[in-house]
């Protein structure tokens, strides 16, 4: 399926402004996610871009000193990708890692090429 980007939520002015026809996918959202149990709304930082054979996102929370949690993860993944989609976040070996934000979580997806997964039932039983 397509990347898409949320342009609802995409800044449009200051230092991080872009727009959809200069920028395409390429650009900063705030995204408001709300947390049910508290009925909070929270806002999320998402970059994304789609170059050099990836499309990805990186994702953090606006004043929170944690990282998304799984729920939150999904949601933003299912805003960008479709439902049906596989997208993966890397834990790279330690030499290669890159951590310029401490609370940062990145979403990953082939451009053209199917990622490859593990059989359902090796994941837990449905």
């Amino acid at each position: 399926m397509a990347f898409k980007v949320p342009n609802e939520f995409r800044v449009r002015e200051g230092q991080f402004a872009s727009d959809h026809l200069t920028h395409g996918n390429h650009g900063l959202f705030v995204i408001p996610i709300g947390q049910l149990q508290s009925k909070r709304i929270l806002r999320f930082t998402v970059i994304s871009s789609d170059g050099e054979g990836w499309e990805h996102v990186s994702v953090s929370i606006i004043g929170e000193k944690r990282t998304p949690t799984w729920e939150e993860m999904c949601a933003i993944k299912n805003l960008f990708w479709d439902e049906e989609d596989a997208v993966i976040q890397f834990h790279p070996p330690k030499s290669e890692y890159v951590n310029c934000h401490p609370y940062v979580l990145h979403l990953w997806k082939p451009i053209g090429m199917e990622i490859p997964r593990p059989p359902t039932d090796l994941v837990g039983v449905l």
